[in-house]
């Protein structure tokens, strides 16, 4: 896998996730206390290390463009 492929991927999860900490159902289980309240904040956490792992790689993307723009 390129760097660029694995960045799309990890974006990919990222708005998959987003997509479910946002979903009525899911925000319902956590209201309702369906779930243990946790599962929310582990959600929160998913995101925000996924974020930081794309800043990693998109640093890399970028040098390899800027690399192969040369």
């Amino acid at each position: 896998m390129s760097p660029i492929e694995i960045l799309e991927e990890f974006n990919s999860c990222y708005a998959k996730i987003q997509a479910i900490a946002q979903d009525e159902n899911w925000l319902k289980l956590i209201a309702d206390k369906k779930i243990d309240p946790e599962a929310a904040t582990h959600v929160g956490d998913t995101l925000h290390y996924l974020g930081e792992v794309m800043g990693c790689v998109e640093e890399v993307v970028e040098v390899k463009f800027n690399q192969e723009a040369k």
